[in-house]
């Protein structure tokens, strides 16, 4: 009888210490929800889209407007993995003149990317196509585009971080803003570029793109690093620097560009 009594009170204070781990375990997976990802690693068919909109006004000793504006989707299931890509920037600025003070466009550009890769059954190798566009109205070109095709991979992917590459050959083209096709644009190319992802348990993310395109007479090149932070669900707010690298540019514009953003990120699903 004994013995019964001691087994019986054994078993109870088992349960008790289990029921109020596990009760434990769910209060703080209710409070820190944010920081639990779930990750697949054969992930389904999934599709995102995310708006970006970053307004600046100046006024003072500098009255300018500038407005950047993007729009961002990633599309992914068993055989393919595509991304789409459109940016707009615009910025207005106020300059002095014979005539007194008048508002001029100092910057607009439209500039747009799509790459699909085609998933190998060898795991994580694909074949890529790319294809992108740029009408900038200020760096002497009227409209400039190259496409390319070859090589990709996803060299990992796993709960916090990813990279992936890829390489292959090309053809890019431009025309100059007197209409005169651009001969350092025009011919084959060797397009790389390389992507890297890492989200930290608060929800932060860290973006850093890499890309050339190299040909005979121009090396065309163009990093992004940003960094968001989740306001809301839905909502985040993101810094980004880019640069842009020309060796050979047109005349009267430099070779380095660079562009500095503070925007904010609506994901719509």
């Amino acid at each position: 009888m004994v013995h019964r009594i001691i087994l019986s009170a054994l078993i109870s204070l088992i349960c008790s210490s289990f029921c109020a781990n596990a009760a434990d375990k769910d209060l703080i997976r209710t409070l820190y929800h944010a920081d639990f990802v779930e990750y697949d690693e054969e992930p389904k068919d999934r599709f995102t889209l995310d708006g970006q909109l970053g307004i600046i006004f100046s006024s003072g000793n500098t009255n300018a407007t500038s407005i950047k504006s993007s729009l961002k989707s990633e599309h992914e299931n068993d055989m393919f993995a595509n991304q789409y890509w459109v940016e707009f920037l615009y910025k207005q600025s106020e300059v002095d003149s014979d005539e007194g003070t008048l508002k001029q466009t100092t910057a607009q550009r439209l500039y747009t990317y799509v790459q699909s890769d085609y998933k190998l059954r060898v795991e994580n190798q694909r074949l890529f196509v790319y294809g992108d566009y740029e009408d900038d109205r200020f760096n002497g070109y009227d409209h400039r585009s190259s496409i390319a095709g070859g090589w990709s991979q996803q060299v990992w992917r796993n709960e916090i971080s990813d990279f992936r590459f890829s390489v292959g050959p090309g053809y890019s083209f431009a025309k100059l803003d007197s209409g005169e096709k651009a001969k350092n644009i025009h011919g084959f190319i060797v397009r790389a570029s390389a992507e890297y992802h890492y989200i930290w348990p608060t929800g932060a993310k860290l973006r850093q793109f890499v890309s050339t395109e190299a040909g005979e007479d121009n090396i065309k090149s163009r990093t992004e690093t940003s960094l968001s932070a989740n306001l809301f669900e839905s909502l985040a707010l993101k810094l980004s620097f880019i640069m842009q690298h020309n060796t050979n540019p047109t005349s009267d514009n430099m070779s380095l560009n660079t562009e500095t953003s503070v925007a904010v990120v609506y994901r719509f699903f």
